[in-house]
């Protein structure tokens, strides 16, 4: 694959090993649509959503893109009295991604990000590329290196 996104870039100058895939040219639009596409296990790919906390703090989520953020345990995770989705409108001005293609990687403005604890049943789990069509698979401890700080949590509902 001669295209990168900016988040294989981040990957490679932090020596991090990764896979990458894409399913650009599919109808796949849904995370476990993506998964089944990619013929991958729907519990090893992740998407990422952004929250806003009480105290205005925002926060990345990451959990398998066939369950449900339980907003509780992801309040209760990182300190907050309550967690909420940030709006669509909200997003690209505030992360730089969109709908969609938002990775917890090259975030305009790092954010804490907190991995479901189901993660560590697996060697590497698959998220957003950065863009729409493009996934990369990576050990989910080595996130670290590239993002703010990194935590794994039950926030599954």
């Amino acid at each position: 694959m001669d295209y990168k996104t900016n988040v294989m870039r981040i990957l490679d100058r932090a020596k991090i090993d990764y896979k990458h895939y894409c399913y650009a040219d599919t109808d796949a639009i849904s995370g476990v649509e993506v998964a089944n596409v990619l013929n991958q296990n729907p519990a090893q790919v992740f998407k990422s959503l952004v929250t806003v906390g009480k105290s205005k703090e925002h926060y990345v989520f990451m959990l398998p893109v066939a369950e449900e953020l339980d907003l509780k345990k992801s309040a209760h995770s990182v300190g907050e009295k309550s967690v909420e989705m940030i709006k669509q409108k909200e997003l690209l001005p505030l992360t730089g991604y969109i709908h969609g293609g938002c990775s917890p990687i090259g975030l305009k403005k790092p954010f804490p990000v907190v991995i479901d604890s189901s993660a560590k049943d697996f060697d590497t789990i698959i998220f957003s590329a950065g863009k729409i069509g493009y996934q990369v698979e990576v050990n989910p401890n080595e996130l670290g290196k590239v993002v703010k700080s990194v935590q794994f949590a039950e926030i599954t509902a």
